[in-house]
């Protein structure tokens, strides 16, 4: 049976040990030994990384009371080898396990919140709450969790025996059978887990919560963590700088800038449409209709001014269509004094490979046929 070095001592990241058993297996070998401090995962927490002999492992998985370490190679029962963990990758995962500990506790003891569902995905947590929180409550959770980082409370993990357990109030996801590994963190949250963690929370550095949305009843939290709660910060921080420069404002303003340029692009927006409108109308007006109708090909347009250029048709013919964009990626209006377009549209929509609806005198929608294959099909449906 091999030691568990890792709930001796979660900061390990060296160590030597016994090959106590080398078997082959598709894509390489499984080898046992008398110890090791590669956590293999659970809890929500991946397996750790590294190299056994100089050689990168390829997993570390656990199968009842064995631990598999996966190499590339083989190596030789009874031989002493020197196993180095990927501390980067361990410390934070360990600081991101451990801030969902101190999220989840607070919500627990505040609000009764159980933590449903949680999944350490590369740089950050996601975990469901199943209670809905506010966004002073959000604010509040993150503030209450950076103050225990900063006062440093202690992480303490062990195994209770049987009468101790029982007497204990803990969180955990589901009901467990046998030897229960608890992890505390000081004044915040008792929880089985067994995963490595941090042993002072100082050492997370950071908690942010970076976003939140309601989810089955409760809320979902993503989480980032020590490093990865850093090197996110300093992204974002990269962005307003680049904001502020390319505005030309202090950061303090960008807010304002924006909102600024936003209302500028609005405006041009609107009157570029109103020119649209107008276009359209003044080639509305200047056609001539062929057989009673009128067919219209334009560049892309507002659908408003789509429309009013296929009414103002409509006062000097009795069938009229107006397609918007290009081959492939149309916007159509058609409307109609005659026939009753709700009754074919389903005929239209198939032969210019469209979708749409609407009334007996127009329907609109969109459509993937050539300019061709719509000019064919209008002359056999006007004429």
């Amino acid at each position: 049976m091999t030691e568990k070095l890792y709930y001796q001592d979660s900061h390990i990241r060296s160590f030597s040990a016994t090959v106590l058993s080398c078997t082959a297996c598709e894509g390489g070998y499984d080898l046992e030994l008398n110890a090791t401090a590669f956590f293999p995962g659970g809890g929500g927490q991946l397996c750790d990384e590294g190299s056994m002999g100089g050689v990168r492992l390829l997993s570390v998985r656990e199968e009842g009371e064995h631990i598999y370490h996966r190499s590339p190679v083989a190596f030789a029962v009874g031989s002493e080898v020197q196993c180095e963990l990927d501390w980067d990758v361990r410390f934070r995962r360990m600081q991101l396990h451990s801030a969902e500990h101190i999220i989840s506790g607070l919500a627990h003891t505040r609000w009764g919140a159980e933590n449903s569902g949680f999944h350490m995905n590369g740089e950050f947590v996601t975990m469901d709450l199943t209670v809905e929180l506010t966004e002073e409550d959000i604010l509040w959770l993150e503030r209450e969790a950076n103050a225990v980082v900063c006062r440093n409370a202690a992480f303490r993990t062990w195994f209770p025996d049987r009468a101790e357990l029982d007497s204990l109030s803990y969180r955990s996801k589901k009901e467990l059978s046998g030897q229960v590994r608890l992890v505390a963190v000081e004044g915040v949250d008792l929880c089985a887990c067994c995963a490595p963690h941090v042993q002072l929370a100082g050492e997370i550095g950071c908690i942010r919560l970076l976003d939140a949305m309601r989810h089955r009843g409760g809320m979902r939290l993503i989480l980032r963590a020590g490093s990865y709660a850093l090197e996110e910060q300093q992204r974002q921080s990269a962005i307003l700088a680049s904001l502020s420069a390319a505005l030309s404002v202090p950061q303090e303003r960008i807010l304002d800038a924006v909102q600024k340029l936003l209302n500028t692009v609005g405006e041009q927006k609107h009157s570029i449409a109103e020119l649209q409108k107008q276009s359209l109308e003044t080639i509305a007006r200047s056609a001539e209709p062929v057989n009673d109708a009128l067919l219209f090909f334009v560049e892309d347009c507002d659908r408003e001014a789509l429309r009013s250029m296929v009414n103002l048709a409509l006062e000097k013919c009795a069938l009229c269509a107006a397609f918007a964009g290009r081959d492939g990626a149309w916007q159509y209006i058609l409307g109609s004094r005659s026939i009753d377009l709700r009754a074919n549209a389903k005929s239209i929509n198939a032969a210019i490979h469209g979708k749409g609806g609407g009334s007996a005198q127009m329907i609109q929608g969109s459509a993937t046929a050539a300019r061709a294959e719509i000019e064919a099909f209008w002359e056999g449906f006007h004429g």
